[in-house]
């Protein structure tokens, strides 16, 4: 128990952090280099880690699309994580650890953050429709989307890895980007039975971005039938048996 309540002060304060870190990066690219609204911005590698950017900000919205019962309130969170990005996504974060009462996170408190509290009641609702095979598609195609971007702006404009691509916005998006991959990362880690497994999949992020963060979700949506309720892909094996 105490191990688990550590746990949840770790995370709390490492997305506080982590929030903290992404409003200073925003305020000082503003304050230094004006503000993002600019064509001469738009260089091929800056529009592809945009594209890379907001497909990890899709996977965020479906979550949060899910988890919020309340329409008004799920809209006026994606509207902020479009606008904002990590910063949304670390003050979601902080959000929902907070929430959690003493036994729920002495217990189980990623299953309390990820799930929405009426999900084991909504199955037979959501089999109406099913999800799981609408994700499966839909992640599918971000990823050849994504994956087409980056071999296409290869072969038209070279290696990333060029000193003058690292404008002050580039480098605040790409903080922006890992800090994403960070909390994708978490989700990986609490995910994966194997540390190995976990270490190679976040490595595999942070190399490859949203592409691999869709071919992973892709995979744990196949291991759902398409009959399953859509929250199961958020949760381990040993929590889905609950």
């Amino acid at each position: 128990m105490a191990s688990t309540l550590l746990s949840v002060n770790v995370l709390r304060s490492l997305f506080c952090v982590l929030g903290c870190l992404m409003t200073a990066t925003l305020i000082y690219t503003i304050v230094t280099d004006g503000l993002p609204f600019r064509k001469e911005l738009l260089i091929p590698w800056m529009t592809t880690t945009l594209i890379d950017f907001y497909i990890i900000v899709v996977a965020i919205a479906a979550w949060i699309a899910y988890k919020e019962l309340n329409l008004i309130s799920a809209v006026v969170w994606i509207i902020l994580l479009v606008c904002l990005g990590s910063i949304t996504t670390c003050a979601y974060v902080v959000v929902q650890l907070f929430k959690l009462s003493s036994q729920e996170a002495s217990q189980d408190p990623m299953y309390y953050v990820l799930v929405r509290y009426n999900s084991k009641d909504d199955i037979e609702r959501k089999r109406k429709f099913s999800s799981v095979v609408a994700a499966r598609i839909g992640f599918t195609a971000l990823g050849c989307l994504m994956l087409g971007a980056l071999i296409y702006t290869l072969l038209t404009d070279g290696s990333p890895f060029r000193t003058e691509l690292l404008i002050p916005w580039m480098k605040a998006l790409l903080v922006d980007f890992y800090i994403h991959i960070m909390a994708m990362s978490v989700w990986v880690i609490y995910k994966e039975s194997s540390s190995l497994s976990a270490f190679i999949w976040i490595i595999l992020f942070i190399c490859l971005g949203s592409f691999t963060v869709c071919t992973y979700i892709v995979i744990q949506l196949f291991q759902l039938s398409s009959q399953d309720p859509f929250y199961l892909v958020l949760l381990n094996s040993r929590s889905r048996q609950v």
